[in-house]
C-alpha cells in the first residue's frame, strides 16, 4: 500500500512517541497501516507478507490489484453499496456488499469479482429482508480499498489513491458500471407534450445515479468525462445520462440491471 520509504519515515515517528494519529496526519498514512507496521515490528515479524496469499500492496515493491477491470468494477459497487469493519479475530476484516434480491444476476457478479480480486478467500452470503449481504474476510481489505473508515462515506473525505486511480484511468468503464449497479438504475423516463392535438407522451431511457457523498459523485462524473458521456446534476445528489447518443453510449458496457 505504501513505498519502504514512507514506511520507514512512519517507523521514525513512532520510535519518537508521536502518537499513530498525527504520523497519519502528517504523512498521509493509513492508522491501521502504522499499527500493523508497530505489531510486526515489536513481534519481530516482517513487515511485508509473502507467499499466495499476500495482499499486492503490502509487497516491499507495491504492485496493482490484478485483474485490474475486475478491481475497478468491484470498487464501484464498495463505493456504493459496500463497507469494510473489523472482526472480533484480530487483524481480521469483513467487506460485505449488499445487493438487492431483485437483481440476481448483481450477485454473481459481485461473488466473481470478489473471488478474482482475492481468489485465496472464500465468499459468503447472508440473506436479509429484500436483500443478501456478500461478504468475504482478509486481512488486507483495507489495503485494498483505502477508502475504509468509520462512519458513513457522505460524511467523510472520499479520495483514490494514486494507484487506484491509475486503475480507474485504464478502466472507467468498469467504475461507471460499479457505481451504476450499486447506487444507479436505468429507467424509462415519461414526459407529456401539450399540443394543439391534445396532450401527447413521450418515453426514453435514461441512467440515473443517487449518491450523498459529493467525493463519489465527483468519481462517477470525472469517469463519465473521460469516456466522453454527456451528463447533468438533475438534483443535488443525483446525475442523470439523457441523451440519446450518451445512453446508448453505457448501454455498450452496463445495460440493465438483471
Amino acid at each position: 500500500m505504501y513505498d519502504v520509504a514512507t514506511r520507514d519515515r512512519a517507523l521514525k515517528l513512532l520510535a519518537q512517541g508521536l502518537p499513530t494519529s498525527e504520523i497519519s496526519r502528517r504523512i498521509g498514512v493509513s492508522r491501521f497501516a502504522i499499527r500493523e507496521w508497530r505489531l510486526r515490528t515489536e513481534q519481530g515479524r516482517p513487515l511485508y507478507v509473502g507467499g499466495s496469499r499476500a495482499c499486492p500492496r503490502c509487497t516491499e515493491i507495491p504492485t496493482l490489484p490484478e485483474p485490474q477491470a475486475a478491481y475497478a468494477y468491484l470498487l464501484g459497487l464498495y463505493l456504493g453499496d459496500g463497507c469494510i469493519s473489523r472482526t472480533h479475530r484480530e487483524g481480521v476484516f469483513i467487506l460485505r456488499i449488499i445487493c438487492a434480491d431483485a437483481w440476481p444476476g448483481l450477485k454473481g457478479e459481485c461473488r466473481r469479482a470478489l473471488e478474482a480480486i482475492r481468489p485465496d478467500n472464500k465468499v459468503g452470503t447472508v440473506q436479509r429482508q429484500g436483500c443478501s449481504d456478500i461478504r468475504s474476510y482478509s486481512s488486507h481489505w483495507p489495503c485494498l480499498f483505502p477508502q475504509y473508515g468509520a462512519g458513513k462515506k457522505h460524511n467523510r473525505k472520499i479520495e483514490l489513491a494514486s494507484w487506484q486511480q491509475e486503475i480507474v484511468t485504464k478502466h472507467p468503464e468498469q467504475l461507471v458500471r460499479g457505481l451504476i449497479h450499486s447506487d444507479g438504475c436505468r429507467i424509462l423516463n415519461r414526459v407529456r407534450r401539450p399540443l394543439p392535438s391534445g396532450e401527447r407522451w413521450y418515453e426514453y431511457p435514461r441512467y440515473l445515479f443517487v449518491n450523498e457523498s459529493t467525493d463519489i459523485r465527483v468519481l462517477f462524473t470525472d469517469a463519465l468525462d473521460r469516456l466522453d458521456i454527456e451528463w447533468r446534476r438533475s438534483k443535488p445528489n443525483t446525475v442523470s445520462v439523457a441523451k440519446r447518443e450518451a445512453v446508448a453510449q453505457l448501454d455498450e458496457f452496463v445495460g440493465p440491471k438483471y
